[in-house]
């Protein structure tokens, strides 16, 4: 998986916006297959125009429980903003979750001004999703 520094320095180099929707095209295809089982109405996320699921995991090894994701849409776009959601958020502890701010790295690459209205509300209601995820699973330690 892509981490979030590689995905910024990408970024950095790609100026042109016809360029960066390929790149979170591309990003989407790297992200680990969903099983159809996990394509269900409870990993379905609210709120957002295209299809997305979001499956969680808690890893609850040594220390602190660890939330893996796996993340599937489809549409080409969305699953590019997910696999960019997950390298920010998949593997992470509760407490790193909620110190993470996804928005405000999405509004750093400039998605702000080239997502739809929609997207961006599917976006916030992923984040959010992920966000409830680790408040539970902090509730649960």
């Amino acid at each position: 998986m892509t981490t979030i520094d590689e995905i910024r320095d990408n970024f950095e180099v790609l100026d042109d916006w016809d360029d960066r929707y390929r790149y979170v095209i591309e990003l989407g295809r790297t992200l680990e297959p969903m099983p159809e089982a996990e394509h269900s109405a409870a990993n379905k996320v609210q709120g957002c125009v295209s299809q997305v699921w979001l499956s969680k995991r808690i890893d609850r090894g040594n220390g602190a429980p660890l939330l893996k994701y796996l993340g599937d849409s489809d549409a080409h776009i969305v699953r590019g903003l997910v696999a960019i959601l997950l390298s920010l958020y998949s593997g992470r502890t509760p407490q790193e979750i909620l110190s993470t701010d996804a928005i405000a790295v999405f509004d750093e690459f400039g998605f702000r001004e080239h997502l739809t209205p929609q997207r961006s509300n599917g976006l916030r209601s992923m984040v959010e999703r992920i966000r409830t995820d680790a408040k539970e699973a902090l509730a649960e330690a």
